[in-house]
């Protein structure tokens, strides 16, 4: 069962006990339209697992050209929503994560068994394989239904946000960008 979460003061309390709403998870992401990825999350167990929704809409931008005539999402999104989902876990454990960044380090065993279109309901549930003070290992499959359609392993890092008028400061952050 999952346990209530009780992150750290910059986001509110969950409206469930359990579960994040959109308004939470932004307290919680840096991450904004068209590229928040996940829309609630729905089971948190304090730095072991989580369970995110993502809701697929016809009206998503990357529909535009993935592909036209035959949307899909592109898989490397729902690798995205992955860490996104893991990036809610860790950072509702971070004292300070206004002044934080969770950067991609690593995806591994990635692979796609189904396509994912515009009406589905992503189920995407991230399990930590290894937690340390700035970084994490994590798996996670997203769902449609019952059915697997994205697995992978991803690793990031914690990392302190750059000052944004500091581009010196961000060309040291590397070719990675935030989870």
């Amino acid at each position: 069962m999952a346990q209530t979460i009780h992150p750290a003061a910059e986001a509110p309390a969950a409206d469930s006990g359990t579960g994040l709403d959109i308004n939470q998870i932004q307290a919680i992401l840096p991450h904004r339209y068209p590229f928040l990825l996940i829309d609630r999350v729905v089971e948190i167990t304090r730095k072991q697992r989580i369970v995110a929704i993502k809701n697929v809409s016809v009206n998503e931008p990357f529909f535009a050209g993935h592909f036209p005539g035959y949307p899909i999402v592109p898989g490397v999104l729902i690798v995205e929503a992955i860490a996104q989902a893991g990036g809610a876990l860790l950072l509702t454990e971070v004292a300070g994560r206004d002044g934080k960044l969770m950067f991609f380090t690593g995806i591994e065993r990635a692979k796609f068994r189904r396509p994912v279109v515009p009406g589905d309901q992503l189920r995407i549930e991230v399990q930590v394989l290894a937690w340390r003070s700035t970084a994490v290992r994590m798996s996670g499959k997203a769902y449609v239904g019952e059915k697997l359609a994205c697995e992978a392993i991803v690793t990031c890092v914690l990392v302190d946000r750059p000052d944004p008028g500091d581009a010196a400061t961000r060309s040291k952050a590397g070719a990675a960008g935030p989870a």
